[in-house]
């Protein structure tokens, strides 16, 4: 055979044996991470919720998701084993660690009004914050009167009709 022909399956088998290579690794990476874990080490599962190691059993983990709250949840369900200070920053709150602005919870500091130092009319400031009323109302004062020709024209016609001629 042409040894041109044979180099795209040479390379399939190459990249298929370097990813299966990574994924092994990766899955032994987490299974020696799953077996370091010991009664009271904070954990975060495949799920998403932080909780601390009671029991390890074979195949199984006892935690404690809240105190005096216990579920068993299978050891592949263990998505990453916290060291204490990540687990306390992240569950407790403990912010003792943290480097630089902190930012709100919510957006209302970016969205809050700062007043500049200039004189400004505070007349303008009330005029530009009270709401606007869009509709049209009729006051006595301002209604005309209707002309007595409109009311001629306007005889015995239904609406959408026209003055035909």
């Amino acid at each position: 055979m042409n040894p041109v022909t044979l180099l795209p399956f040479i390379v399939l088998i190459g990249a298929m044996f370097l990813m299966t290579r990574s994924a092994k690794k990766k899955q032994a990476a987490a299974a020696q991470m799953r077996n370091e874990m010991q009664p009271g080490t904070g954990v975060r599962t495949i799920g998403g919720m932080y909780a601390t190691v009671k029991e390890l059993h074979d195949d199984t983990v006892l935690l404690e998701v809240a105190p005096g709250v216990h579920a068993i949840y299978a050891k592949n369900a263990i998505g990453a084993v916290l060291d204490d200070a990540e687990y306390n920053r992240i569950v407790h709150g403990d912010d003792d660690e943290l480097d630089g602005a902190v930012v709100p919870d919510d957006a209302s500091s970016l969205t809050e009004h700062v007043e500049a130092d200039t004189d400004v009319d505070t007349d303008a400031d009330d005029a530009d914050d009270a709401k606007i009323d869009l509709g049209k109302k009729a006051e006595a004062g301002d209604v005309e009167p209707k002309d007595a020709k409109a009311d001629e024209k306007s005889e015995g016609k239904a609406d959408g009709e026209a003055d035909a001629k």
